[in-house]
């Protein structure tokens, strides 16, 4: 998985995406399934990020050595110099929420089938009838899926990235 700090052209909203890959990210920017969750907008582009890169251990820097004229203690010791503070943790909370949501999602689709890129037709067939109805998972753009629910047809998100089948590492 890879996330990317994405940005809205018209509202200047900020917000995260995770996706499967760099390629799964053009792909979903190329089919419209690329919106900000602020303002709906569908012209999303990657915004500026600063790296998180840490130093490597034979880099530290080295401490001085201290010699004999240091060591009456005329003044305090000076601190150790500062490391970087690991990345602020979820609340357990949410870490159960998020948790719960991604065991619910996988149980729902252990028993629904993937039909891909063809979401949007199989589900306006079972809608009127022309194929038996079940439960089924796929890709659809924003476009189809607005369609969807135009003519009734009850459709959502998942809330997890899924992986299609096939293209697992």
């Amino acid at each position: 998985m890879i996330v990317f700090d994405l940005q809205c052209t018209g509202g200047q909203h900020r917000f995260e995406g995770w996706f499967a890959s760099s390629a799964d990210y053009a792909r979903q920017q190329e089919r419209g399934l690329v919106t900000c969750p602020m303002c709906g907008s569908g012209e999303v582009i990657k915004a500026v990020m600063a790296p998180a890169v840490g130093r490597k251990g034979n880099q530290a820097p080295a401490l001085p050595v201290p010699s004999p004229a240091d060591a009456a203690p005329a003044a305090p010791a000076a601190a150790a110099p500062a490391k970087s503070s690991p990345p602020a943790k979820l609340p357990p909370e949410a870490v159960a929420m998020l948790r719960a949501v991604a065991l619910a999602q996988a149980e729902a689709i252990k028993s629904s089938t993937w039909v891909g890129d063809s979401f949007a037709d199989d589900a306006r067939a079972m809608h009127y009838g022309d194929k038996d109805a079940a439960p089924i998972h796929g890709q659809a753009t924003a476009q189809e899926a607005r369609e969807l629910l135009d003519e009734g047809i009850a459709v959502a998100p998942l809330l997890i990235p899924v992986v299609p089948p096939g293209e697992a590492n």
